[in-house]
Parts: structure tokens; C-alpha cells; sequence
């Protein structure tokens, strides 16, 4: 699976677990919805600027965002 999908994956798992809208996300993120709707669907690269700013979002850090099942398959 391409990284942009795994990433996208893992916002998308912790926004639902949470009961956020991409709406709601990307407010908080400061950071405008369709950006948010791009990168769970894995059709837009996201910088590590907005990384770091989603991954806050979504009241979390680095480390945890990526200790994921997700990250360990081969690609």
C-alpha cells in the first residue's frame, strides 16, 4: 500500500475514533477540509507542516501516529 493511503488511513481511524467530521478536523488542524478529504483518500501528499498540525488535531503525538499495524506491511 502507498504511504499517502497509510497515512490516510491512520488520520481517518483516529478522526472516526474521536467522532470528528473532516469538517471538524480540519478547523481544529486549522487547515481546510478538502485538504483533509485528499489526504485520508491518499490523493495528496501532505507536508510535515500539516502532518504535525493534524496529528495535534487529533490529540496525539508523532511516535503513536505511526506505532500502527498500517506502517509494519510491506509495500
Amino acid at each position: 500500500m502507498d504511504i499517502r493511503k497509510k497515512i490516510g488511513q491512520r488520520i481517518k481511524q483516529y478522526r472516526t475514533d474521536l467522532k470528528l467530521t473532516q469538517q471538524a478536523l480540519a478547523f481544529k488542524a486549522e487547515i481546510d477540509n478538502t485538504y483533509i478529504n485528499e489526504v485520508e483518500n491518499g490523493k495528496r501528499n501532505v507536508s510535515v507542516i500539516n502532518l504535525e498540525k493534524i496529528i495535534v488535531a487529533l490529540q496525539t503525538n508523532v511516535r503513536d501516529f505511526f506505532d500502527s499495524p498500517v506502517f509494519s506491511e510491506n509495500v
